[in-house]
């Protein structure tokens, strides 16, 4: 655990230099919708992103809040909660089975799957532990402030810097290609597309 508490420092870290909210992050992110994303109650978010620690808990605890926080935070298409019956049948088993995989908060991997799918839910959704399941919500996050400090980084991740480095090895055909594609993206800022 302590692994995960490591990189999770090392996120925020990053997160609080590009922010420039370094150790006030929780006024920096958008806390409700990474509490959403990773099933980990926001007071326990702002404590995380705060430095601070989870409470321990088992896998099976752990399993059965996110089951528990999927039914209070999902709504179904009318604004209601699902009901214990739709969300067993959204898991593939009977509302009985659902119910006491509740209580002893073991499902089998292929219904939470289906859970997780059916909810757009990230993998590791109902068994990563409070500072993991951060870690990764955080990832997008924190790749898009990066973007947004450094406008040539999606240039270079791509490969396109060193393409156009490799301009003076390159035929007449890959040169014109090359040229239409710089032509086609800056035609298309000229016009605001």
């Amino acid at each position: 655990m302590s692994d995960a508490y490591a990189s999770l420092a090392d996120v925020l870290g990053r997160l609080g230099e590009l922010t420039g909210c370094p150790g006030r992050l929780p006024e920096a992110l958008d806390v409700a919708d990474l509490s959403h994303r990773t099933g980990v109650p926001v007071p326990v978010v702002v404590d995380l992103l705060a430095g601070g620690r989870a409470a321990e808990t088992c896998l099976p605890q752990r399993v059965r809040q996110r089951l528990d926080f999927i039914r209070q935070t999902r709504r179904r298409p009318d604004g209601k909660r699902y009901s214990l019956g739709e969300l067993a049948e959204i898991a593939g088993t009977s509302r009985q089975w659902f119910s006491e995989w509740r209580k002893s908060g073991l499902p089998s991997l292929a219904h939470t799957d289906r859970l997780r799918r059916f909810f757009g839910l990230p993998a590791g959704f109902f068994t990563a532990d409070e500072p993991e399941a951060l870690h990764q919500a955080l990832q997008p996050v924190l790749r898009g402030l990066e973007a947004e400090a450094d406008p040539l980084l999606r240039l270079r991740e791509s490969g396109l810097v060193r393409l156009a480095a490799r301009a003076p090895q390159m035929n007449a055909r890959q040169l014109a290609t090359l040229a239409d594609l710089v032509e086609l993206i800056t035609s298309s800022e000229r016009t605001g597309s």
